[in-house]
C-alpha cells in the first residue's frame, strides 16, 4: 500500500529476522489444507462480504493474514523459499524484487476469465511488463488537498507549498521517497534518480519547507483537514477519498510539475499450496460488479475498468482517473542503495528542521 513504501526498512529487517529465527511464526503455517485460501496482505484490503461470498460459492476457506510492510513479505517468503502463502497483495516495487528472486508463479489466463476487465493502464508496468505475473488492485496517486477557506491563494503545484502564507498548516505523509520527492520534482528532476548531487539539492530546498509543516504521519490527515488541524495536506488516495466526500469544498490538486503514482497487486507465490484457489480468488474479485465494491470499501483507485460503470456516482469522482487526465505520471521504483542512504540522510535531516 501507498503508505508503507519503504518506511523504516532497517528496523522493520531487523525485527523479521528476530521473527524468522522463532519456531512456527510463519502466518501461513505450513499448514494449508486444499480447500483453504491463505492470502497475505494488509489488514482492510477486503470487504467481509466479498470475503464470504467467495467461500460460499467456491468451498474455498479463507486463511487472511496481515503484515505492516511489504519488507517484511518479502523476507519471510525468501526464508520460506515462495512456500506458506497461496495468494500475496503488496507495492508494485515489492512485486518487481519478487519476480526478480523467482519468488512468483506465472498466472493461468486460461483460469482468469475476468482478466480483460483489467484498465490497460495500469498494465505493462516495470514490475511486470509483460503482465504475466500479477494483477493490479488499486492504484493511489500523490495529491494534494487543501481547504479554500483557510489558505490564502490557490495551489496549483508541489511549489506553492512553500508560501510563507501556510506556515505551520501542511501535514504530509511519512512516505520519504515521496516528500523528498516532492522537492526532486519542484527542481524539475524525477522521483527516481540516481543522481546524489540532485538528492542532495532538493534535501536543500526541502529545508525550506519545513516551517510550513505541522503534522508528518501517515494515519488521520484526513480527519486533521476536516478539523482544522492543517489548511493543507500531501495525502493518500484513501485519505482523500475521505475527506472529499465529507467536505465537497476542500480542493484536490494534481500537481503541475507532475504526480507519482503506485499500483498494489496480487501475486501467486512460486511455492504456493492452493494456486486453484488463488486464480479462482483473483478471478472472483475482476468481476465488475464485486470489483466495484471492493474499491468502494478500499477507498484507492479502480483497476478494473469494467468496474468503474458500477462505482455508485457519490464514490466515483475520486476512485476513478478524472476525464481528460493528462498529468504525466511517474511510478516511484526501486534505486540505487547509495541514492536511498541519500533520502534516508535527508528525511532525518528534515524532520529534526520540522520539530517532527
Amino acid at each position: 500500500m501507498e503508505r508503507n513504501h519503504r518506511l523504516l526498512r532497517g528496523l522493520v529487517l531487523a525485527a523479521v529476522f528476530v521473527l524468522l529465527a522463532s519456531p512456527g511464526l510463519y502466518a501461513g503455517g505450513g499448514r494449508q489444507g486444499q480447500n483453504e485460501l491463505t492470502i497475505y496482505t494488509w489488514a482492510g484490503m477486503f470487504p467481509q462480504e466479498i470475503l464470504d461470498g467467495f467461500e460460499r460459492e467456491t468451498g474455498f476457506r479463507v486463511n487472511y493474514v496481515n503484515f505492516d510492510y511489504g519488507e517484511v513479505m518479502l523476507t519471510r517468503l525468501e526464508s520460506s523459499r515462495g512456500r506458506g502463502y497461496d495468494l500475496i497483495i503488496v507495492d508494485d516495487y515489492i512485486v518487481e524484487s519478487v519476480i526478480q528472486l523467482g519468488l512468483a508463479q506465472r498466472l493461468e489466463r486460461s483460469r482468469l476469465h475476468n482478466f480483460g476487465n483489467i484498465n490497460p493502464i495500469y498494465q505493462g508496468q516495470f514490475y511486470d511488463p509483460r503482465d504475466e505475473y500479477s494483477v493490479p488492485y488499486g492504484a493511489g496517486v500523490k495529491t494534494i488537498v487543501y481547504d479554500p477557506a483557510r489558505v490564502q491563494r490557490e495551489i496549483r503545484g508541489y511549489a506553492d507549498l512553500w508560501d510563507s502564507s501556510l506556515r505551520n498548516g501542511i501535514g504530509i505523509t511519512g512516505n520519504y521517497r515521496v516528500i523528498n520527492g516532492i522537492a526532486l520534482k519542484v527542481l524539475g528532476q524525477s522521483f527516481n534518480t540516481n543522481n546524489l548531487g540532485s538528492i542532495r539539492s532538493a534535501g536543500e530546498r526541502l529545508l525550506d519547507l519545513a516551517p510550513n509543516i505541522r503534522l508528518i504521519k501517515d494515519d488521520g490527515l484526513d480527519n486533521d483537514i476536516l478539523s482544522g488541524e492543517i489548511s493543507a495536506g500531501i495525502m493518500y488516495t484513501d485519505q482523500v477519498t475521505r475527506a472529499m466526500m465529507e467536505n465537497p469544498n476542500l480542493r484536490i490538486v494534481f500537481p503541475e510539475e507532475g504526480i507519482g503514482f503506485g499500483i498494489m497487486a496480487g501475486f501467486i507465490p512460486s511455492g504456493a499450496g492452493n494456486p486453484d484457489g488463488a486464480h479462482a480468488f483473483l478471478n472472483y474479485i475482476m468481476d465488475a460488479r464485486r470489483g466495484a465494491q471492493c474499491f468502494e470499501y478500499l477507498a484507492y483507485y479502480s483497476t478494473f475498468s469494467a468496474s468503474d460503470p458500477h462505482i455508485s456516482p457519490e464514490y466515483r469522482p475520486f476512485l476513478t482517473l478524472p476525464e481528460g487526465f493528462n498529468i504525466d505520471m511517474e511510478m516511484i521504483m526501486n534505486i540505487s542503495a547509495e541514492a536511498e542512504e541519500e533520502h534516508s540522510r535527508i528525511w532525518t535531516a528534515f524532520r529534526r528542521a520540522a520539530g517532527r
